[in-house]
């Protein structure tokens, strides 16, 4: 069974309330360094069969039209191995 994983994140112009919460809190914990943080979303989807164009294309589409909210959301899908 072969995994594909599909990373969500917003669009850079986007602005980023949890990610900037974080960034704020990090040099209060110590964290000293850090110029920005984004917060997204991992989808591990586990393949039954093969992964070929045929399961990839389905797979961006099913990230296109329901993982990602492409009007604000960016995507990658990667096959891990």
């Amino acid at each position: 069974m072969a995994r594909v994983v599909v990373d969500v994140m917003l669009k850079p112009e986007i602005l980023d309330p949890q990610g900037q919460a974080v960034q704020r809190a990090l040099p209060r914990l110590g964290f000293e360094g850090i110029a920005d943080v984004r917060q997204g979303k991992r989808f591990e989807l586990d393949v039954e069969g093969p992964v070929d164009d045929a399961a990839l294309a389905r797979i961006h589409e099913m990230a296109e039209t329901f993982l990602a909210n492409t009007v604000i959301e960016d995507f990658v899908v990667k096959v891990e191995s």
